[in-house]
């Protein structure tokens, strides 16, 4: 199978049929993602839609790509940040606009997490993380991130990469595991990546 970086550099030659694969490679991871950090479906289509153009400008104007995965998620977090702060924004937020619907045939269990009362709480706990902490969390659990991608990603160092997650993970682990329906709905989280020996080894170090 070709890796991420031969597609794109396949995809700079003209290749139609390496675009397809690579879309069709993270267009679902990307907009799962943009979802979670607008809270809306429809418009996290268009910042997905509008990074795949980016990318193509990108190949066109460079030839090619290091660090294709990185660099899409990259993108993708940057356009999501900008929407919020656009005076459009605000002005539809101030307004009350209702969030879209979420119901959708396609959505799968991960993303049906989202909805209900527990949802609601592990978005609550997570917003007691400092902004770092959150960005971390969410690339290493719920986009099964490698450190070294979330520290090419967030462009810092990997020891603070590193720093952020397992800060992270002692301020979430006595609420979550006193509380079993909060257990059970994280994904990732509560999996033999998430031990008492992966909180501590980095405080061991350190």
């Amino acid at each position: 199978m070709l890796t991420d970086e031969q597609l794109a550099q396949k995809m700079s030659e003209g290749d139609q049929e390496a675009f397809e694969l690579l879309v069709g490679r993270f267009h679902g991871p990307l907009l799962l993602y943009a979802a979670r950090l607008l809270g809306d479906r429809e418009k996290a289509k268009d910042m997905v839609q509008e990074t795949f153009i980016k990318l193509i400008r990108h190949l066109r104007e460079q030839g090619g790509l290091d660090h294709v995965k990185a660099w899409l998620y990259r993108v993708v977090m940057n356009l999501c940040r900008d929407y919020w702060k656009s005076a459009a924004t605000v002005r539809e937020r101030a307004a009350g606009e209702q969030m879209p619907d979420k119901e959708d045939p396609h959505y799968n269990a991960e993303e049906q997490y989202l909805q209900g009362e527990t949802a609601d709480e592990i978005r609550t706990m997570l917003g007691e993380l400092t902004t770092m902490q959150q960005q971390v969390i969410t690339l290493r659990f719920y986009e099964d991130m490698k450190l070294q991608e979330i520290a090419e990603l967030l462009d810092i160092p990997l020891s603070t990469a590193k720093s952020s997650l397992y800060a992270a993970l002692r301020r979430l682990k006595v609420k979550i595991l006193d509380k079993p329906e909060l257990y059970a709905s994280m994904p990732n989280l509560m999996t033999d990546k998430f031990t008492e020996s992966e909180v501590y080894a980095h405080e061991s170090k350190s």
